[in-house]
């Protein structure tokens, strides 16, 4: 695939989305943000601040900018449309791309959790869908902050299905490290894993730096990593490293007192400070979450499997009322969720 004259949509700009296309647009690549009218309105106004760990803060000026509400108008002329909405709007985004895109257009999944692709490929009508895997977090500022910013809080290297040639050379990009790679199942549950601290985050308010530096979080993470490994193995999966890890290490090294764990945990902790997970931004913002995406997979496994998964069902219950409570993070103490999962490790 060359990169001249391909056109890229990203299909649901938010938080992924915008720093997605905001490195691609500075790339020079063209780019169309298909986005919700707050995120529309925005851009055109003030343009796009796109900023990193590493400590790059560029912007994408308004005019240099295609962004619009219509999938209509962004859809029918899309080489690759990269779909970042959240997964419980994939069948409405697949109905779409069924709709309005041409049918040799590349559609890459860059979602959490491990079906989207699937559903994508079953309602998206007959063209080329690839998984792919975005490893870090992207915090977007304030409502009314303008210029509108995206910021990389995270590192790590955006995987895609090995499939498509010439895809990865023209998705990576300055800020935007992209990799083929010829398991995506194995990394998308490897992914997982680590994605079911977002409903962590969600619960305690906190963010993700503080909440993985306190043992008692990590207690709970560690038990819903190991009910997940269980049905995993039994169900024949076997996940990809996470953060150079083999899985089966990561609830004893979160288990780990506090001082050893950070002396160990560096690269998992390598985050920026305020940085907190997408499931605590809807929680705020008053959105369904995609706990049904994360620890859901897991128990739905887990029951398909046989293997008890007691811990992920209770975050998932309290991250459940939370939604219908709507009045943002409970802030919950970390006694309270481990405690009635019956996760009692001791130190």
């Amino acid at each position: 695939m060359a990169k001249g004259g391909k056109r890229i949509v990203i299909a649901g700009a938010g938080s992924i989305g915008c720093y997605a296309g905001g490195c691609l647009a500075l790339a020079g690549r063209q780019v169309v943000l298909l986005a919700r009218p707050r995120i529309e309105a925005a851009l055109r106004q003030a343009g796009l601040r796109v900023s990193d760990l590493e400590g790059r803060d560029r912007l994408v000026k308004s005019e240099d900018l295609a962004v619009t509400t219509d999938p209509a108008a962004a859809l029918p002329e899309a080489d690759v449309i990269l779909v970042t909405v959240k997964s419980g709007a994939t069948r409405e985004m697949a109905a779409l791309i069924k709709a309005h895109a041409r049918p040799g257009a590349v559609v890459v999944s860059l979602q959490n959790g491990v079906d989207n692709a699937e559903r994508l490929r079953v309602a998206g009508g007959p063209r080329t869908v690839l998984a792919g895997m975005v490893p870090f977090n992207v915090v977007q500022s304030a409502d009314g902050e303008l210029p509108l910013r995206v910021h990389r809080a995270s590192d790590g290297v955006v995987m895609v299905e090995d499939g498509e040639t010439g895809l990865a050379g023209l998705l990576d990009v300055e800020g935007l490290a992209v990799e083929t790679h010829g398991n995506m199942k194995a990394v998308l549950w490897g992914k997982l894993l680590m994605n079911l601290n977002n409903a962590l985050v969600a619960l305690s308010g906190l963010p993700l730096a503080t909440e993985l530096a306190d043992r008692r979080w990590r207690l709970i993470l560690a038990g819903q990593i190991e009910e997940a490994l269980r049905a995993m193995k039994a169900s024949g999966i076997e996940p990809a490293r996470i953060a150079g890890l083999r899985p089966s290490l990561l609830p004893k090294v979160l288990r780990l007192p506090d001082w050893v764990f950070r002396l160990l945990a560096r690269r998992m902790l390598a985050i920026d400070p305020q940085a907190r997970s997408s499931m605590w931004d809807d929680l705020q913002r008053g959105r369904p979450t995609e706990i049904d995406d994360l620890q859901g997979a897991v128990l739905r496994l887990a029951e398909k499997a046989g293997t008890p998964a007691p811990v992920v069902e209770r975050v998932s219950a309290l991250v459940r009322e939370a939604e219908t409570a709507a009045h943002g993070s409970p802030g919950l103490a970390p006694e309270l969720v481990s405690a009635a999962a019956g996760d009692r490790r001791s130190a």
